[in-house]
């Protein structure tokens, strides 16, 4: 939970940030005749940079809940993702039921891109589709090298403990067999 936690927290943060630096160079005053020359090359910047707002914040959350499990860290970054596609989906129903009568932004005068809304469905859902597919691998791949601190520390203890009681144990590792295959020992990662 706490992943997730920190992967909206990051989220939220670098939208703000780039929303505040496409206000300061200017983006928000463009015209009606501008915006609809230039929709595609709006969209689709728009969607790499969403794609990597949520990249990061994805990987950060995966990161922080691998961290924070003794193991297996990538189904822990699978954890985080899979709570934020159920929160989103909740409150995308929550849209469609409740319609506009609770849209607090539609009183709100925000500057606006003025695209029509049906022009560009299929490339919003090739961005969908883009930012499932990256997010998972990213809440995966962050929560693999969370894990691994807790991976590095069990080895430093494992070293102090033979350090102080001075034994080593030594594993023999049996030959290979026929067809290139050695038979299961205690410890196979000394082989």
């Amino acid at each position: 939970m706490f992943g997730w936690l920190v992967a909206i927290g990051i989220a939220a943060i670098l939208t703000a940030i780039l929303s505040a630096a496409g206000a300061a160079i200017g983006m928000t005053n463009i015209s009606r005749a501008e915006a609809q020359t230039h929709a595609t090359t709006i969209g689709i910047g728009g969607a790499i940079a969403l794609l990597i707002v949520l990249l990061v914040a994805y990987y950060a959350g995966g990161y922080v809940a691998g961290r924070m499990s003794r193991f297996d860290g990538g189904r822990q970054g699978l954890g985080v993702w899979v709570i934020g596609v159920i929160t989103t989906v909740l409150f995308a129903v929550a849209g469609v039921i409740f319609g506009s009568k609770y849209n607090v932004l539609s009183s709100l005068n925000l500057p606006r891109i003025h695209v029509k809304e049906g022009a560009l469905a299929t490339d919003e859902a090739i961005t969908l589709a883009a930012i499932l597919l990256a997010t998972l691998i990213a809440a995966i791949v962050g929560g693999r090298i969370g894990r691994r601190y807790h991976s590095k520390v069990d080895q430093a203890a494992n070293d102090a403990k033979q350090t102080v009681t001075g034994k080593r144990r030594r594993i023999r590792c049996p030959p290979i067999a026929k067809g290139g295959l050695r038979p299961p020992v205690a410890d196979a990662r000394a082989c």
